[in-house]
């Protein structure tokens, strides 16, 4: 009779212990929600009083030009330089690849295609930008370097084109380093340092052709200010 009066009180205990821990569990359930609750709560306010995040660099007002600092004469003069630059050197670049006989001249010519692409586009928009008026056409010489190119074919074109081509960048690269040097105005600054890296990759271009001669190298050497 004993036994079976322990037996009979052991399933009351465990019940009353499942119970306990039903309740125990409950109220760590309901801390926890609580809890969680107050953090979110907490941290939608932190991030209401944060600046919002933007996708990229945030550029400048609409029709603020992010640039600063005057424009020189000299400035104005080399933003047209590169603008006509462009308009004789892009049709050169077009002409080697049907006109050239070396497979050097038509990779130079491909260069000055892809260098003058950019530099036009940068000068066109600074132009825009610093409200200084640049040419639609090149000069009436560089046409006429333009017409030499047409006329020419197969070595003779090949000779003509780094010629006129090299001679071309050398006497422009003395420009551009004055215009670095002394410039005021940030889009001029980062013009003629793209410039200067476009110039001196189609130099080099040109002379892995091996067709630069002295006389050329001469011809610019003489426009240096002594």
């Amino acid at each position: 009779m004993k036994s079976h009066a322990r037996n009979a009180k052991q399933p009351a205990g465990r019940g009353r212990l499942l119970t306990i821990t039903a309740a125990v569990l409950a109220v760590v359930a309901t801390a926890s929600v609580w809890l969680y609750q107050r953090d979110s709560a907490a941290g939608e306010s932190v991030s209401a009083n944060l600046p919002a995040a933007h996708a990229g660099h945030a550029g400048p007002p609409s029709g603020q030009p992010a640039n600063a600092g005057a424009v020189s004469a000299l400035d104005k003069v080399f933003l047209t330089k590169v603008r006509q630059a462009g308009l004789w050197e892009m049709p050169a670049g077009r002409l080697a690849q049907t006109h050239a006989s070396s497979e050097s001249i038509k990779r130079a010519g491909m260069h000055l295609l892809e260098g003058h692409s950019t530099l036009d586009e940068l000068a066109r928009e600074d132009s825009e930008a610093l409200n200084v008026p640049i040419p639609d056409q090149a000069t009436a010489e560089q046409q006429g370097w333009v017409k030499q190119l047409k006329n020419a074919r197969g070595r003779e074109f090949d000779q003509l084109f780094v010629d006129l081509l090299r001679a071309s960048h050398g006497k422009i690269f003395i420009t551009i380093g004055e215009v670095r040097a002394a410039t005021k105005n940030s889009l001029i600054r980062r013009l003629a340092t793209q410039t200067n890296n476009t110039v001196q990759d189609h130099m080099s271009v040109l002379e892995d052709t091996g067709l630069v001669t002295d006389a050329t190298l001469d011809d610019v050497a003489s426009t240096i200010p002594k």
